[in-house]
């Protein structure tokens, strides 16, 4: 087995496969020709062809053309075009979060295509003269990876709040830690990948972030999402990353990233270069 074939897992992505999606002549996302067809029935808002999607709402605010897409995806939703609306909402962007140009509910996101950004944490104590790493077990009733391992706070963040509230609003939710302790956490870089699915493209960027949690803690769940909680010695999750699939997919990438930073993951791995390369690719769109 190995580290690499996770990183390459999330990367498995194919150009051809897809036609731009444009706002203003900018390409903004990455959308399937068979999710187009659906969008040709709104002509008055997508400009369908077989080279790109442009949506015709050019003098439009971001506002505006937000609400008039939301009832497009509200009707996709309703037909099982969509598979469902998360109510978080995401930004359709060639850029940053702040440089976006149309809101489109999280769950609609891949559809489109458009670059998706999330927080990962991780959570560790030193003990004994080791690190050991809080992990969480996501509930079996998660749409995705239920039951697999997770880093011990993840989530989305949404185009409407800003970075630091909602990585104590995920920290609270998810391992049941206060303000005053997330506030502590550190960002200590971002990883990215292009992930093609059945729905569609995800290019999405991971801010990560560590947290050295105290050897009293203990973490709880407050919104359901997590069924339980581990704490593994470094060499262990290691293990587990290298030899199995027991994490969702792109969690994986983060431990990686977390193995190389503190020094686990050296350059003398046959596939060090490979993983730190591979942790950063060019987004697609």
């Amino acid at each position: 087995m190995s580290f690499l074939r996770h990183i390459r897992a999330c990367n498995r992505f194919q150009r051809a496969n897809f036609i731009p999606f444009r706002i203003d002549t900018v390409c903004v996302g990455l959308l399937r020709p068979a999710f187009s067809e659906h969008l040709a029935q709104w002509s008055d808002i997508f400009n369908v062809s077989r080279e790109a999607v442009d949506l015709r709402l050019s003098d439009s605010s971001i506002t505006e053309r937000s609400s008039v897409v939301a009832d497009v995806l509200s009707e996709l939703a309703e037909r099982g075009v969509i598979s469902h609306l998360h109510g978080e909402q995401y930004v359709a962007t060639a850029g940053g979060r702040e440089q976006g140009m149309l809101f489109l509910d999280r769950a609609a996101a891949p559809y489109f295509g458009i670059r998706a950004f999330g927080q990962h944490m991780n959570g560790y104590i030193r003990e004994g003269g080791t690190l050991k790493l809080w992990l969480g077990r996501r509930s079996d009733d998660r749409i995705y990876y239920p039951g697999s391992l997770d880093n011990l706070v993840a989530g989305g963040l949404p185009a409407t709040i800003g970075s630091g509230d909602n990585l104590a609003k995920e920290c609270w939710e998810e391992a049941g830690i206060g303000g005053e302790l997330a506030a502590q956490a550190r960002a200590v870089g971002a990883i990215t990948y292009n992930l093609e699915t059945e729905k569609g493209l995800k290019p999405d960027t991971l801010y990560c972030y560590d947290l050295e949690l105290p050897g009293t803690f203990q973490p709880r769940c407050t919104d359901g999402e997590v069924a339980g909680f581990e704490l593994l010695p470094i060499e262990d999750v290691m293990e587990i990353v290298f030899e199995s699939d027991d994490f969702k997919l792109n969690c994986n990438l983060v431990v990686i990233d977390f193995f190389i930073r503190h020094g686990y993951l050296a350059p003398d791995h046959a596939e060090y270069h490979a993983i730190t390369t591979g942790l950063h690719p060019h987004l697609a769109v």
